[in-house]
């Protein structure tokens, strides 16, 4: 028996150990002067502009840019430096997804893993 099992002390809070609500209309404290435009409570406003359109297909193509590169690294990979382009496919392709083009960093990490899989159980016999 170990010193832990002998403990069996309770861990309800005792009378003196509660933390009571020392606020009269029962509200918490907080710190206003860090939130912006002092909208503590509330949910700031989350309207659409037309900069923010913009600036999400600019996004959209950006991902696609870097998902088309991470694909061309794991394809590439298949044919030499299996270790280093499928690594640097995946983690390109993991980049990618994060920055939209889901679809193609999927591929890319797919690609890369495989290349990097059959190197691996091939490299043997070679």
């Amino acid at each position: 028996m170990t010193q832990y099992d002998k403990d069996r002390r309770s861990l309800e809070l005792e009378g003196g150990e509660r933390d009571y609500n020392r606020f009269e209309n029962n509200e918490e404290e907080t710190a206003a002067e860090i939130a912006p435009f002092n909208t503590v409570g509330t949910a700031p406003y989350r309207g659409v502009d037309a900069d923010d359109a913009v600036t999400e297909t600019d996004d959209a193509a950006a991902g696609k840019g870097v998902g088309t590169f991470a694909v061309v690294l794991s394809i590439l990979s298949l044919f030499f430096l299996p270790i280093i382009l499928g690594a640097a496919g995946i983690i390109v392709g993991f980049v990618s997804r994060r920055n939209g083009a889901t679809a193609l960093g999927n591929w890319a990490i797919g690609i890369g893993a495989v290349s990097i899989i059959l190197t691996v159980f091939f490299s043997p016999f070679f």
